[in-house]
């Protein structure tokens, strides 16, 4: 009798407890339903990258003869010499022109209105202008393609790189406002207090304490814009006409002929496309993820 009372309060003592008998089962159990859409997913994946690889090595003469998921015995890299001396260089230099020209401004405009809506004194007007960024959200960019295509005529911009960029910073704004007004908001009021007891103006308490501490938001909507930027497709077939301010994604139709298309060309020229894409992401990794899991650690 006197060892069954003090076996549990031994227990009690110890801080063990015996897990049940289901309980342990269950977690001994294997999620194999979910090993099995994980494995299918990694598929989906890489089948395609590990395709696109390949086929850039291909012959465009041997590439309907071949498996497609085989690679080529003598693989080659006229695909690659071919895209590079069809003015591949200007394509290039026209995306990062309109990429930088366009994520530039929009981050610095984004920045100062997030705080201005947060820190700012007229709360009416500041609440009237965040719901003009809110509304922006709501608007795709399918939806405003022939207003933003007379806009540019009347300007006399058509054809140019100015009529990308513009229209670019307009539609990464809305974005980055209610991303960097997130962060701001999260700011302690009291540091901004103890700025202006110090005689800071808006201006040094804007760049010498809102920016060091929402830096990796502003590097994510940066790298965010910048991709999607970099990818755009429908401004550049709408607004530029002539070879010359075609970008990366437009210049793909370069290599369609009349009767067919060179498909390992078409390839090697989204391998070097993606490349810029890659490396900006190998650089800035660790702040965009640090910015997009920052609001779940506050």
């Amino acid at each position: 009798m006197t060892d069954t009372l003090t076996e549990p309060r031994r227990r009690q003592r110890t801080g063990h407890q015996e897990r049940p008998h289901h309980s342990r089962r269950r977690a001994g159990r294997r999620n194999w339903a979910g090993g099995l859409a994980g494995w299918l997913w990694l598929a989906v994946v890489v089948i395609p990258l590990y395709w696109t690889l390949i086929t850039s090595f291909k012959a465009q003469n041997r590439y309907y003869a071949s498996n497609p998921l085989v690679p080529t015995g003598d693989p080659t890299l006229d695909n690659y010499r071919l895209v590079i001396e069809s003015d591949f260089l200007r394509y290039f230099v026209n995306s990062v022109v309109v990429t930088v020209g366009a994520v530039v401004p929009a981050v610095l405009v984004s920045f100062m209105a997030a705080y201005a809506i947060v820190r700012g004194r007229h709360m009416r007007v500041l609440r009237a202008m965040n719901g003009l960024f809110l509304m922006g959200l709501a608007i795709p960019l399918q939806a405003t393609v022939i207003p933003v295509y007379l806009i540019i005529i009347k300007l006399q911009l058509y054809d140019t790189l100015p009529a990308l960029i513009l229209p670019s910073i307009a539609f990464a704004i809305p974005l980055s406002v209610l991303v960097l007004s997130n962060f701001i908001r999260d700011v302690p009021k009291e540091l901004f207090d103890s700025m202006r007891v110090d005689g800071a103006t808006e201006w040094t308490t804007l760049w010498r304490l809102a920016a060091p501490l929402t830096r990796p938001a502003i590097l994510t909507v940066t790298i965010f814009n910048a991709l999607t930027i970099w990818n755009g497709f429908l401004l550049p077939l709408i607004l530029t006409q002539s070879p010359d301010r075609r970008t990366l994604p437009l210049a793909l139709w370069t290599f369609q002929g009349q009767y067919g298309i060179n498909v390992p060309a078409v390839v090697a020229a989204v391998v070097l496309t993606t490349l810029p894409v890659l490396v900006l992401y190998a650089f800035g990794r660790r702040q965009l993820l640090s910015g997009l899991t920052a609001g779940f650690s506050r």
